[in-house]
This record gives C-alpha cells, sequence and structure tokens, in this order.
C-alpha cells in the first residue's frame, strides 16, 4: 500500500481532512491537478461553527486579524446571528485562497503528502483496497491505499468512476461573480432585489470588490473557461444601469442554482466530503463551511479505524450523521433561492419572512440554521441537551493541561471532561487513555446553560458531545466502546 488514505482534491474540505488524519498519525497522499494554488478568492469567511472548529484545532491564530460581524441574512432579508449562543461570530471577509494556504501549510508541518500536478484518471475498489490511476508529470502510475476520500468538487471525477447516485434538479440560471479592482460601489451586502434579478456588493482587502450578479431568465451554461468581465459588466448594466466596464477583473467566474446531493457518502471504500458529495446555490457561504465540517467528521473515524483502534461499522455513522446535515443544507439554499433570485410574485412571501424574522425565536431559527450552530447528531439517549450538540466553549481552572474545552481538542483525540474530581471516573475510562484525553479542572467563569450541574462530558474528537453525566442513559463505557472501540 502507498497510504492509509488517498484524498483527491487539496481544496479546503481535502486539506482538513488531510490535517485531522495527520494529526492522528494516518499517512495520507492528498492528489491534486492543479500544479499550484489558483489563488482565487471564491469562498469568503467562515460561518461560526467552523470558526469554534479552527479554534478547537489551534488554527484560529494562523488568518491573521479577521473581520466578525454578527449581521446575517436569509435569502436577502436581514438577520441578527447574536441571538445565538456561542464563542465566536461569523468572519466576513477570508478568501478562500487564504483557508487553502492556511490549511495546507498545516497539513505540511504535520507531514502530510501532497502530490501537485497529480491527476486522478480512474477509481477502482477491489474489496481489499482502492486503485487509483494517475497522470503526473513523471507520467502515468498507479496508487492503492486501504480507502479513499473524493474531495474533488461538483464535477468530481470519484464519483462518477465509483457509482455514486447523484439525483437533484439541474440548474435554471446562470450567475455571475467576479472580484474587480477600480470601482467606487455603494456595498450591497447580503443583496439587493432588482426587477431584473439580485445583485451583491462587498468590499474585499486591497482595493478589489466582489460582485454577484445574477439576472433572472439567463439560461445555464456549461462553460469550459471563465465567462468575460464584459458579461459580467453588460448583465450589470442592464440590472442597475450603472457602467462598470472600466473595472480591472482580477477573477470571474459563473455559477448555477443546481442542487444534488448523493444518495450515500461511502460506498464500500470510497467516500465523497464536501461539494463531491453535495452541490447547491451558494446562498449565507454554507458551501465551503460545510465542506470543512465534513472532513472533519469524517477524518477522527477514518483514523481510528486505519489504526485498528475501532470497528469498522464506526464509518457508517459519517454518512448517518452528516447526509442529513446535506440535504437540510440543500433545503435551506433553495428556500433561499427562492426568496432572493424570484421576481415580484415572491414579494408577499418576503414581506410576510420579513415580520416573522422580527421574532427572536425565528431568528435563532435560522441562524442556527445557516451558522452550523444547530446541527444534532444521533449519539446517545438522555435528558442531558448537550447530547448529540456541538460542546460549547468552557474555561477551566484547575486543570494541569488544557484551560478551557477548546483547547483540550487542539490535539483531535477524544476528551473526557471531568468537572468534579471523580477519581471513580477517571478509573472507568483508563483503558480509552491511548485516544482519549482526561481533563479534570473547574468550569471557570460563566458556565453556558446547558452545563449548569454537569459533572462530566465526553466530547468526540469532531467537538460533538457523545455522554454527559447526568443525563445520559448509557455508562461511560458503554459510550467510550461505542466512539472510541473496545479498552486497551
Amino acid at each position: 500500500m502507498d497510504a492509509d488514505v488517498i484524498v483527491v482534491g487539496a481544496g479546503p474540505a481535502g486539506m482538513m481532512l488531510a490535517g485531522e488524519l495527520r494529526l492522528a498519525g494516518v499517512d495520507v497522499i492528498v492528489l491534486e491537478r492543479l500544479e499550484k494554488r489558483t489563488g482565487e478568492s471564491r469562498g469568503l469567511g467562515f460561518t461560526a461553527r467552523t470558526m469554534e472548529i479552527f479554534d478547537q484545532r489551534g488554527l484560529l491564530s494562523r488568518f491573521g486579524e479577521i473581520e466578525i460581524s454578527n449581521e446575517g441574512h436569509f435569502g436577502g432579508l436581514p438577520v441578527d446571528f447574536g441571538v445565538l449562543d456561542g464563542a465566536h461570530q461569523a468572519a466576513k471577509t477570508v478568501p478562500q485562497s487564504h483557508t487553502e494556504t492556511v490549511l495546507e501549510e498545516w497539513v505540511t508541518e504535520l507531514g502530510g503528502d501532497i502530490r501537485r500536478g497529480q491527476r486522478a484518471l480512474s477509481v477502482k475498489d477491489n474489496g481489499s483496497a482502492v486503485e487509483v490511476e494517475v497522470d503526473g508529470p513523471d507520467g502515468a502510475h498507479r496508487l492503492t491505499a486501504p480507502y479513499l476520500v473524493g474531495c474533488d468538487g461538483g464535477r468530481s471525477m470519484v464519483r462518477k468512476a465509483v457509482g455514486f447516485g447523484f439525483p437533484g434538479t439541474p440548474a435554471t440560471m446562470e450567475m455571475f461573480l467576479a472580484d474587480v479592482k477600480g470601482l467606487d460601489l455603494q456595498p450591497r451586502m447580503i443583496g439587493e432585489t432588482l426587477p431584473g434579478g439580485m445583485v451583491m456588493v462587498g468590499p474585499l482587502p486591497g482595493g478589489i470588490t466582489r460582485l454577484i450578479v445574477c439576472e433572472r431568465g439567463t439560461p445555464p451554461q456549461r462553460r469550459d473557461v471563465p465567462p468575460e468581465y464584459d458579461e459580467v459588466a453588460s448583465a450589470w448594466k442592464r440590472l442597475t444601469g450603472d457602467d462598470i466596464s472600466h473595472g480591472e477583473p482580477v477573477w470571474v467566474s459563473s455559477f448555477g442554482d443546481a442542487t444534488r446531493q448523493v444518495t450515500r457518502y461511502r460506498q464500500g471504500r470510497v467516500f465523497l466530503a464536501g461539494d463531491s458529495a453535495h452541490i447547491h446555490l451558494p446562498a449565507g457561504g454554507q458551501g465551503m463551511n460545510t465542506s470543512i465540517q465534513d472532513a472533519v467528521n469524517l477524518g477522527w473515524k477514518l483514523a481510528a479505524v486505519v489504526r485498528g483502534r475501532a470497528p469498522e461499522a464506526l464509518l457508517d455513522t459519517y454518512h448517518d450523521e452528516r447526509h442529513p446535515v446535506g440535504k437540510r443544507l440543500l433545503m435551506n439554499t433553495q428556500a433561499q433561492g427562492l426568496l432572493f433570485l424570484s421576481g415580484a410574485e415572491v414579494q408577499p412571501l418576503r414581506d410576510v419572512m420579513t415580520e416573522l424574522i422580527a421574532h427572536d425565536v425565528v431568528s435563532r431559527h435560522l441562524a442556527g440554521m445557516v451558522s452550523g450552530l444547530e446541527i444534532h447528531y444521533p449519539l446517545g439517549s438522555g435528558p442531558h441537551p448537550l447530547l448529540g450538540r456541538r460542546m460549547p466553549h468552557l474555561a477551566l481552572t484547575g486543570s494541569s493541561g488544557a484551560g478551557s474545552s477548546t483547547e483540550a481538542l487542539h490535539a483531535g483525540r477524544g476528551v473526557l471532561l471531568d468537572l468534579a474530581d471523580n477519581a471513580e471516573l477517571r478509573r472507568r475510562a483508563t483503558g480509552w487513555t491511548d485516544r482519549v484525553d482526561i481533563v479534570t479542572a473547574e468550569p471557570e467563569g460563566d458556565v453556558p446553560d446547558p452545563l449548569a450541574h454537569t459533572t462530566a462530558v465526553l466530547v468526540r474528537p469532531d467537538g460533538y458531545v457523545a455522554w454527559a453525566a447526568p443525563g445520559s442513559h448509557g455508562d461511560l463505557p458503554m459510550a467510550l466502546t461505542h466512539w472510541f472501540g473496545p479498552a486497551r
């Protein structure tokens, strides 16, 4: 075998997955057809949940100064994300190119094998391993590994080669996205609905303006090369009456509103993550963030199985947990598309939604949906409110190790928080200390409501609560065995 895992695609999902695997000591090869990063801004910023994930891996500081905001929208209707309880706000203007750079540097430091200029031509699962035919600078060759993950985008070769079902709806319109220098336009951060469509304007660092132009009635095109800036400027003038033809394009692209999701995220020894598994209208900046979260969910599970610490059945929970998240993503982006991109016939619905959003309970629901903070996995029965949900940031004191629940997850391992100095609890967990860190400490400062009166919490490497006391019907060894394999 050439590696434990082969990852096809070095975008945010592929790089995040490679980093997660390397944290667990798994040998990984990342194949990327491009010889160098494009430098294109593409997806901008992070949702609050992705900010938490990066913080839980100690990566946030690598991004430098980040502009954050509680201002958001749902289908172009303003929503105050400040109603959510969390340690982080959303980041607004981090270009995807910077995200890819940070993640690639992280993976390289961890010893990941990133092979650029290597195009995966075919994939075959022979039952005992996965074979990949690769074409690179030195010619064609074959690589094998026990597992392979396709992170190769919406037109995924891996998805097609292995035969994943990919049902959904095709694009009905084409929209433009462009980063342009030399423009002085009024910001339209959440977009503006116009008689002929929708436009969005956002400032980026370096005097660059991000434009999104959605003109109703524009038929979708399958392009082999990016559109010309003249097409963007012409559509902009038809919609707004303003001439932006003097702008200097840095990057121009087009996208559609196709909505599709694979029926299974795993097929034998092959997995899909990110856009390979789901495509949708990029409403609310959710695509890249969901892709990164796919990778974090899969990474520790794949590592545990590869290293012989957990049964292969653990891998099926990747589909069980992430497919519903992807389905909900498609639902909410379709809904936003109807609100944002339809004509005057939808204005009554916009007016009703505006009234509803004025109620905190509705704002909280929509903000939780778009931010990823609402995710709830079926991780065990019991009345504890955090079971299956993200572990909130909890400052700790008296610990010999981590100073917070967030810091405790930096190593990408499971964490058992002993908040009551319970020697018996720690004794019962000793058989799993090779893969679960036990942190004995007391909460410091304000304790989030869901953790009130909690004496212990078992947190998976991806930051979700698998067991808590009091409040879980199963006992601790049962939960440890289920998620981390038998005791050593």
